[in-house]
């Protein structure tokens, strides 16, 4: 899974920068299961971390269960809710509201 065809629609194109797309797709790289869900859920957040404003990403999929989060410097952190879905021919990372 997740090893085809990678696509992004125009609603990532236009609202999520391209070095966080890529931290997207590497963090399903390297995610520690053993089977990965077909659909990998991440929501980003903007949260107060050592007297900053940081980049927070929970990663999450639900089959089997899977939850990691990460917080990470930016300098306009965003509010975003992204899948990343795999059909079997290609994968593509969406806004939840172009679903």
């Amino acid at each position: 899974m997740f090893e085809n065809e990678r696509y992004v629609t125009q609603g990532v194109t236009a609202e999520i920068p391209a070095y966080l797309q890529n931290l997207l797709w590497y963090l399903i790289e390297t995610m520690e299961v053993k089977e990965k869900d077909y659909l990998q859920v991440f929501t980003l957040t903007s949260v107060w971390e050592d007297g900053e404003l940081k980049q927070c990403i929970i990663h999450s999929q639900e089959r089997p269960a899977y939850r990691k989060e990460y917080r990470i410097r930016a300098n306009l952190p965003m509010a975003a809710k992204i899948f990343v879905i795999d059909d079997g021919d290609h994968t593509t990372m969406l806004l939840a509201e172009e679903y």
